[in-house]
């Protein structure tokens, strides 16, 4: 529950921080004070693998000396003024940011919505192993799965405290379930492997074990037996699960430090089509009990839900404070806390759905390749080109007729995202959401 996390505790150490570095000498700081528990059971084979608790304090210190910076963490906040001093000392040597500052006062949030990030339901480790052994046993009972890779089941609290040397105070605290197994098919060298999941902020969300259990031991069968395939062009349809990392790639395209840093190869194209007439991708800060949820940012800002592609076209990117003042822009409040500053990053992203289910895809392109596994981080984010290793099936007729594996997808996401079609099937669990999506005539380099 939340009085696990002491937040009024939290707002006086952080607020101890920004004293004590205006008192150091700083002309401007902010304090962030993270603190959480974690509970997670790992179960094997009918039997609790490993349990594991862990709690933490972690306070970061940044400070502001013209236009010089620096920052200071620690575990413990035993002696502030210490540590302020330290900040301080580091700032007075650091080189020069002319982009470097605190958030615009007018941009802090004064108001804090209601999101729905706390489940008061506090889990304890039995409860976690049941969840583990029951969505075991149910891939376990699956038909042609010989053996269990594992199932684990989670649960955490997080508190975040945000304190500014311009009157911003800020806090909240967020909960996550999780849950998970792995189960393999088949022996000896013919054996394959998948896995089911789900991570809900809400426990009454969490989808029920036997169907994660299942899920994961169906997802292992159909694997079993897969052939290579010949060298070809061919239509592509991505699983949900596989297609969330497409729009990973948008995300970090339209980052505004990509396009400062002008390593984005989508870095001329504010205002023009990027993707087919339709195509909608929206992310929402404020989506209710969603994964990257969250009343403010990283700088005490809030911006609006953003249309970052609107009926095909590059809207907007996304904006800390440092980022939109070295671009000349406005920031639009999607600062996220990393190291010993900001960076800007995406909040919970969605790719709108489509008309058309995975089956209706699959039957409008007649043959191709259903990828359900990637492999690899092969992106040139300067690019754009794209090579990925996969594995899936092959479909004919829009039926799938034969587990592939040990295949290459490549392209370039420029011509991917044009032709991109999103299913129906939204997957909207995540902080990065997408349905199915099909993208016609893709290079598959085989056997």
């Amino acid at each position: 529950m939340s009085e696990l996390i002491d937040q009024s505790e939290l707002q006086s150490r952080a607020a101890r921080l920004v004293e004590a570095a205006r008192k150091a000498g700083a002309d401007a700081c902010d304090a962030v004070a993270v603190t959480g528990v974690s509970l997670a059971v790992d179960v094997r084979e009918g039997k609790v693998e490993e349990s594991e608790r862990a709690e933490g304090d972690d306070f970061t210190l940044r400070v502001f000396v013209g236009k010089r910076t620096a920052a200071v963490s620690a575990n413990q906040l035993d002696d502030p003024d210490s540590l302020a001093e330290r900040a301080v000392a580091m700032a007075r040597v650091a080189p020069e940011d002319p982009f470097a500052g605190l958030a615009d006062p007018d941009l802090l949030v004064k108001d804090f919505p209601a999101l729905e990030l706390l489940d008061p339901k506090e889990m304890t480790a039995e409860s976690l192993a049941e969840m583990a052994l029951e969505a075991e046993a149910a891939g376990l009972a699956v038909d042609g799965v010989s053996k269990s890779g594992g199932a684990g089941a989670s649960w955490r609290l997080g508190g975040v405290v945000l304190a500014t040397s311009h009157g911003f105070l800020g806090s909240y605290i967020a909960s996550r379930h999780g849950l998970s197994m792995t189960a393999v098919a088949g022996d000896g060298t013919s054996m394959e492997r998948d896995y089911d999941f789900d991570s809900r902020t809400f426990f009454e969300d969490l989808e029920a074990p036997a169907e994660i259990g299942r899920r994961a031991g169906e997802r292992a069968v159909r694997r079993l037996n897969p052939q290579k395939m010949s060298t070809r062009t061919a239509n592509v349809i991505y699983e949900s699960r596989a297609a969330r990392s497409l729009l990973g790639h948008l995300a970090g395209a339209i980052n505004g430090a990509s396009v400062a840093r002008k390593t984005s190869f989508l870095k001329d194209r504010m205002g023009e089509a990027i993707f087919a007439p339709g195509i909608m991708v929206v992310d929402d800060p404020f989506k209710r009990r969603g994964a990257a949820t969250r009343p403010f940012d990283g700088e005490g800002t809030s911006g609006p839900v953003l249309n970052v592609i609107e009926n095909g076209v590059l809207k907007d990117w996304f904006l800390d404070g440092a980022t939109a003042r070295e671009l000349g822009l406005r920031p639009n409040g999607r600062a996220h806390r990393s190291g010993s500053g900001t960076s800007p990053g995406s909040t919970n992203i969605t790719l709108m759905p489509g008309e058309k289910s995975l089956e209706e895809l699959m039957a409008e392109a007649g043959e191709g390749l259903l990828v359900s596994d990637l492999i690899g981080h092969g992106v040139n984010g300067l690019t754009g080109d794209y090579s990925r290793g996969a594995a899936g099936f092959w479909f004919e007729n829009g039926e799938i007729v034969q587990a592939v594996s040990e295949i290459t997808i490549a392209g370039n996401l420029k011509d991917m995202f044009k032709r991109l079609v999103p299913g129906s099937d939204l997957d909207n669990r995540y902080s990065t959401a997408t349905p199915s999506v099909f993208i016609e005539g893709m290079a598959l380099a085989g056997s």
